[in-house]
């Protein structure tokens, strides 16, 4: 089946897809929303969670992402339809079927998450309940296992971007986002949102 067919075939069975930016926190999700504004398609957020220190671009979220794990009535999601929304690598698993999802999920060193989401933490005068090596080790894990999920189910297409590559080089990342997307965003806006000074938690570079 030729790539045109399958995906007009999937439009008359699940509709429009639904955009997904995921990754875990801290990852450069709201970086990845930010770019996809600037590139025309319209984002789903409720404004509640406003920028700040720790995301002073802004979150681009939506509360009710918050009770997929635990709410029936996931019925609001057909609406999104066409469109942004941000969902944490942890919910992806509680979104229903009937739908189609395009996926661009972040990838961030994972030294560099935790040390991202410290500083957020103190702030807030909390800490992780776990080390730092047993906190790496569940990512691992759970990483695996969402990267399995997203390739096999068959009502997910995704693209995986890593963060330090779209600071490094974001026309080079903005045009694969393009492309996954059929060709139809604006490379150049989505280019020039782009900001390497919030690149605040580096880790060192392997080879």
């Amino acid at each position: 089946m030729s790539l045109w067919l399958g995906a007009f075939m999937r439009k008359i069975k699940y509709g429009k897809s639904i955009v997904l930016v995921s990754g875990l926190p801290r990852s450069g999700t709201s970086m990845a929303m930010k770019m996809l504004d600037a590139g025309g398609l319209d984002l789903i957020q409720d404004g509640i969670r406003t920028a700040d220190e720790d995301n002073p671009k802004g979150y681009f979220e939506d509360e009710r992402v918050k009770d997929l794990a635990k709410t029936e009535d996931k019925r609001w999601l057909k609406n999104v339809r066409g469109k942004v929304i941000k969902v944490v690598s942890s919910l992806l698993q509680y979104l229903p079927p009937e739908n189609h999802y395009k996926v661009v999920f972040m990838r961030r060193e994972l030294q560099e998450v935790l040390a991202s989401q410290a500083k957020m933490l103190k702030r807030r005068e909390e800490k992780h309940a776990a080390s730092d090596e047993d906190m790496v080790r569940m990512y691992e894990q759970h990483l695996d296992k969402v990267g399995f999920q997203l390739r096999f189910r068959r009502n997910f297409d995704v693209l995986f971007l890593k963060y330090r590559d779209v600071l490094a080089d974001p026309l080079r990342e903005a045009e694969r986002m393009n492309e996954f997307f059929g060709g139809k965003l604006d490379i150049e806006k989505m280019v020039g949102v782009v900001d390497p000074a919030l690149y605040r938690n580096r880790a060192e570079k392997r080879s």
